[in-house]
């Protein structure tokens, strides 16, 4: 007989409580009721800021569809609980339903906490909880300047980073002597303060929330403190903690701790037998959690004791690690050195600014805890000793040319390294050499480890490489080599044929995937067109031809239109040229038109019209710079702080033709609203009132990622400088076809590693890295053009080399919706258009 479940809530706990039952209940014995208070599916609140820096509901929804059809799960969102009765077991929702159940799992969460000081019900006072209020703190931003965060904490800080990207001056609140006090210690959090302040905060502890003052249009104007400063104030946003939601418990009857929470016991059920509670709005033995992690093992446990299991929640892995405000900051275990006896090791460095502290045990041989900040690269391994002895002295692990840098085989086996999915270092190694994994994708999916917080990420790789484990990073069967070697060996050599590379450093005649790499390099280094002799045959079919094949052997023709600012008299050539050659035209969201449905032998007819006009190739065929998307900017939009249009031409031109392991697609943004979608590209740029904001590694594809935070207030002589540091470090190291979110993501120490290297010049050579762009930049060459002046050249576009005056019979098209589109075999013929011949293309 099927019996029903249902759960009261629908966040990030009550979608892990889902998911994981409907993975476990294998003989369907359960039919699922889920109740959603909000509209919205579960989403990631963790990562709310980043919804108000370019990313949608659906880059946060944690629903990715592995519900949907579920005959089991009905899932009504944007319907809440109203009551319980207890004795009848049923719930009543907002809309009036009744809802019987045989088992109720209260996954309800929690509130905001707003202090109710005098103005805290003002319009344009918010909480931050979800993305409803985002939505309107960003509506809110529209007429503020001066924004105040209420509460110096993890969401906090989270807030704060909102309302800068929203491009308000913002000032944080905390009534403790430092930030985050429930995380870190005195120490990380004044470092962390430090850290913050240089993003351009202004953080003010151990003042409290006196009032906030309304102007004369009953808007916020001033933040007053119980210090009496006041401070500016157009939008407050509170963040000064969060209240267990168990008011519908009370309701029913169920017992709550004395400071909020639904009470239950170690296996998360209630004094009713039928009723269970997980996440924030349950107090296990009388203490409630504000983390996910522990919210997350709650669900765990409650899956396995519905289904007949015997877990109990033994308590809660108290580590956290995060990146606020684009800095790291993590802490495990006795993390405020509460434990008796307990001793402090502690290495600071203020230049650097980073701050690690290790408690250790009385007779300083055990890890009780610790607080890193602003370096938290050894947060994996400590974490997983926790409660084991140090395998070196504390001076060893502290030690920065160690970087904490303990390796995997430190770890027992027992160890847990993934607290969000309890996996152990032994279940890892047994997966590598069991299913003879290969890479952290292949453990990740194995044994999910990895796919909850991402902070045990770096020591799978750890673990991989003590399984002995080595990736082959070989190009190919005829090179050893990497890319980046060979772009080095090319670099040193002055090699400029392929033919002479394969032969001094390779074996045999090389294929089509080294051969289009080594091309690439070429071009790049030893110049020359691409199509010259020596280079022409390594491309592939799009270089070969200069422009984008489609499906129906037709080519596509990609004019470069820099920032997507074009004139009247371009747009009207644009489509004289469409309607002279019948081609199918389609504005790109790069901002550039596309001509669809050429034949090979009209490429140089349609170049010359268009290179006459003063257009060039936009390389959309190329592993290259494709554009630089950018909105309105200062010229017409009242919201835009600096001239995003000048700037997306500038860089545009500047790295037009630069030839890299991947395309590459950039975008400038003329305010924090982000229209222009910055964030989404290679490397972004976004308007602030003291410069720009440079971001890097972003894209779209198969596996969307957002750009992070590079460099911050840049003038435009330092930012151009860290862009051409930054694309050239990529073009030297990256591997082929990797994309330069993969190449951030697989480098050793990720972006602060690129950091180091671009902004502070770690290896000393920013100022090659510069003049190698320069020398790009004054070699550069339009190769459409280089094909028209050229009469060997232009004799390769034919469709038959043995008849050029022939085109290929075989494309064809149709109409649709007033222009042509491929056709199958069958279909209309169009009209012939003359065959190419290089004089006339000369003429």
């Amino acid at each position: 007989m099927t019996r029903t479940l249902v759960v009261v809530g629908y966040g990030m706990v009550g979608h892990r409580f889902v998911t994981a039952f409907r993975a476990r209940d294998h003989e369907r014995r359960w039919r699922l009721i889920v109740l959603g208070e909000e509209r919205h599916p579960a989403y990631d609140r963790v990562g709310l800021s980043s919804y108000l820096d370019g990313r949608g509901l659906a880059d946060l929804c944690l629903d990715r569809g592995e519900l949907a059809g579920d005959p089991a799960v009905d899932r009504r969102l944007g319907v809440a609980a109203v009551s319980i009765d207890r004795d009848a077991r049923t719930v009543r929702t907002s809309t009036g339903a009744v809802v019987r159940y045989d088992a109720l799992v209260l996954a309800t969460g929690s509130r905001p906490f707003v202090p109710p000081v005098p103005g805290h019900d003002l319009p344009g006072c918010f909480a931050y909880r979800t993305v409803d209020d985002l939505d309107r703190i960003r509506a809110a931003s529209a007429e503020a300047r001066d924004g105040v965060v209420v509460g110096g904490g993890l969401l906090g800080l989270e807030a704060a980073n909102a309302l800068r990207l929203l491009g308000l001056r913002t000032q944080v609140v905390e009534m403790a002597d430092w930030l985050m006090p429930l995380q870190v210690d005195e120490g990380g959090g004044r470092t962390l303060g430090r850290l913050v302040e240089r993003l351009g905060l202004v953080v003010r502890t151990g003042n409290g929330t006196g009032a906030v003052e309304a102007g004369q249009d009953g808007r916020p104007r001033a933040v007053r403190l119980t210090d009496g400063t006041e401070i500016p104030a157009d939008l407050v946003v509170f963040s000064a903690g969060i209240r267990a939601r168990d008011e519908l418990a009370r309701a029913a009857g169920l017992p709550v701790g004395e400071r909020g929470g639904v009470l239950v016991d170690e296996t998360c059920r209630t004094e009713d037998p039928r009723v269970w509670a997980v996440g924030e709005c349950a107090a296990v033995a009388g203490r409630t959690y504000g983390l996910v992690a522990p919210g997350y093992a709650m669900a765990e446990t409650v899956v396995d004791r519905l289904l007949g299991g015997s877990a109990a929640f033994d308590g809660a892995d108290p580590a956290t690690k995060l990146k606020l405000l684009g800095v790291d900051v993590a802490s495990f275990g006795d993390a405020h050195s509460a434990t008796p006896g307990a001793l402090d090791v502690v290495h600071a460095n203020a230049a650097s600014g980073t701050y690690t502290k290790l408690v250790l045990s009385d007779d300083a041989r055990t890890l009780l805890g610790g607080v890193l900040v602003g370096d938290t690269r050894a947060y994996p391994t400590l974490r997983a000793l926790l409660g084991r002895p140090l395998p070196a002295s504390p001076e060893q692990v502290l030690a920065p040319a160690g970087g904490g840098g303990l390796s995997a085989d430190a770890v027992p086996d027992e160890a847990t390294v993934c607290s969000c999915h309890n996996v152990t270092k032994g279940d890892v190694t047994a997966a590598i050499t069991q299913h003879g994994l290969t890479d952290v994708a292949g453990v990740k999916r194995c044994t999910l480890a990895g796919t909850g917080c991402g902070s045990c990420v770096p020591m799978l790789g750890g673990l991989l490489a003590g399984c002995g484990v080595e990736p082959d990073r070989a190009l190919c069967e005829h090179f050893r080599h990497t890319r980046a070697e060979l772009y080095e060996i090319v670099r040193a050599t002055g090699i400029t044929t392929f033919s002479e590379l394969v032969r001094a450093h390779g074996t045999g005649r090389g294929c089509d995937i080294c051969k289009p790499v080594v091309a690439s390099i070429l071009a790049g280094l030893a110049g020359g067109h691409v199509l010259s002799e020596d280079q022409a045959g390594l491309q592939d079919t799009n270089d070969r031809f200069l422009a984008n094949i489609q499906r129906n052997g037709t080519y596509s023709v990609v004019p470069r239109i820099p920032g997507g600012e074009i004139t009247p008299e371009k747009l009207i050539t644009i489509g004289e040229v469409a309607r002279d050659f019948g081609l199918y035209t389609k504005i790109t969201g790069g901002q550039r038109i596309d001509l669809f449905g050429a034949r090979v032998e009209q490429l140089p007819l349609i170049w010359r019209r268009l290179v006459d006009a003063g257009f060039e190739s936009g390389h959309a065929y190329g592993k290259a710079l494709r554009t630089v998307k950018s909105c309105v900017g200062t010229d017409w939009c009242r919201y835009g702080v600096g001239d995003s249009v000048a700037m997306a031409i500038r860089l545009e031109l500047r790295y037009r033709g630069l030839r890299a392991p991947h395309k590459v697609k950039a975008g400038v943004s003329g305010c924090a609203r982000e229209c222009a979608e910055a964030r989404s590209k290679d490397f972004g740029v976004i308007a602030t009132e003291k410069g720009w904001n440079l971001y890097v590694g972003g894209n779209g594809g198969f596996t969307p990622r957002h750009a992070e935070l590079l460099a911050a207030d840049l003038d435009d002589r330092s930012l151009i400088a860290l862009v051409d540091r930054f694309l050239m470090f990529y073009i030297r190291t990256a591997d082929r076809l990797q994309r330069t979110a993969a190449w951030i993501e697989a480098m050793e120490g990720g972006l602060e590693h690129l950091r180091a290297v671009v902004v502070d010049d770690s290896l000393g050579i920013a100022e090659e890295l510069e003049a190698a762009v320069e020398r790009h930049v004054g070699g550069y060459a339009d190769e459409w053009a280089g094909v028209l002046a050229d009469p060997e050249k232009l004799a390769r576009f034919v469709s038959f080399v043995n008849s050029p005056d022939v085109p290929d019979p075989t494309i064809r098209f149709t109409t649709e919706r007033g222009q042509i589109r491929p056709s199958g075999p069958g279909g209309p013929v169009p009209l012939p258009l003359p065959a190419v011949r290089p004089e006339a293309v000369r003429a």
